[in-house]
């Protein structure tokens, strides 16, 4: 039994414990990448949870390749987090990885209308230093310029493997929706179902007051209206603890060819009667 075997019941446990145990966990790597991020002591366990789900679910349908992007870049933090799971994952499951960072390199743009909260989000927050970044990325390209242009030519121009997962943190409504229409592309552009991430669908701060006809859920409440034949769904995942499972959405493209395809990795084919 592994030490992060041995640990997990007492972890799950609501006590202060839990934080020490996180943090060295994390800072001394014990244990295998699968067991540290099911305690989440990885850094943005979000990310790594996304991105490891649609990897393994990439590995039983037999693709060797897929995509993983990031819509809003800002500093590049996230970005660079994203980078050290793909290469973590890489390793465990034996699929590539493609890392794609779409911002504008500015900031967020002026807001059009209310949908886009102005009341807490202004003009020129969250910039980039590009330069910086781009220094420091190893297999992440940039994608800069408004999303409302880059998402729409951007499986021409790269003709990426298919789209496993997308960590959204755009803040606005505009910008959100124009994002979401990269999972209109063609079936081979995507897995049957894609992990994503949305930063801003549940606030800590009361001022804040995200709701269903603003922001970020009203993003995917539009893009649900306008497709029948994929949708943005919660998927209902019990037995976690930390509360970014609250922002993670999947993405089903119900009429792909591999969507019906089995992927567990057991099958149940009689249950006996007790005795």
């Amino acid at each position: 039994m592994s030490f992060l075997s041995m640990i997990t019941p007492l972890y799950k446990r609501r006590y202060p414990v839990r934080g020490a145990l996180r943090r060295i966990v994390r800072a001394l790597k014990i244990g295998r990448y699968e067991e540290r991020l099911r305690i989440g002591a990885v850094p943005r366990p979000q990310y790594g949870f996304c991105l490891y789900s649609a990897a393994m679910l990439a590995r039983r349908l037999g693709y060797q390749r897929i995509s993983a992007i990031e819509f809003g870049v800002a500093g590049g933090r996230g970005l660079l987090a994203l980078e050290r799971h793909a290469d973590e994952i890489s390793r465990c499951l034996g699929v590539e990885i493609e890392i794609y960072g779409f911002d504008t390199g500015k900031g967020l743009p002026p807001p059009q209308d209310y949908r886009d909260m102005p009341y807490i989000w202004k003009q020129g927050f969250f910039q980039m230093n590009r330069e910086e970044l781009q220094s420091r990325l190893g297999r992440a390209k940039l994608i800069i310029g408004d999303v409302a242009a880059t998402v729409p030519e951007f499986v021409e121009r790269h003709k990426p493997p298919p789209i496993g997962t997308a960590m959204i943190d755009l803040d606005y409504y505009s910008a959100t929706a124009s994002a979401l229409r990269i999972f209109e592309a063609a079936d081979e552009y995507l897995l049957p179902r894609a992990y994503c991430y949305f930063d801003d669908v549940v606030a800590h701060d009361p001022l804040s007051a995200f709701n269903d006809f603003t922001g970020e859920r009203l993003a995917i409440a539009k893009f649900n209206q306008r497709n029948t034949d994929r949708q943005l769904a919660v998927p209902y995942l019990s037995d976690f603890i930390d509360e970014w499972i609250q922002q993670i959405w999947v993405l089903h493209v119900f009429h792909h060819p591999r969507y019906a395809d089995f992927v567990r990795d057991y099958e149940v084919t009689q249950l006996p009667l007790e005795r």
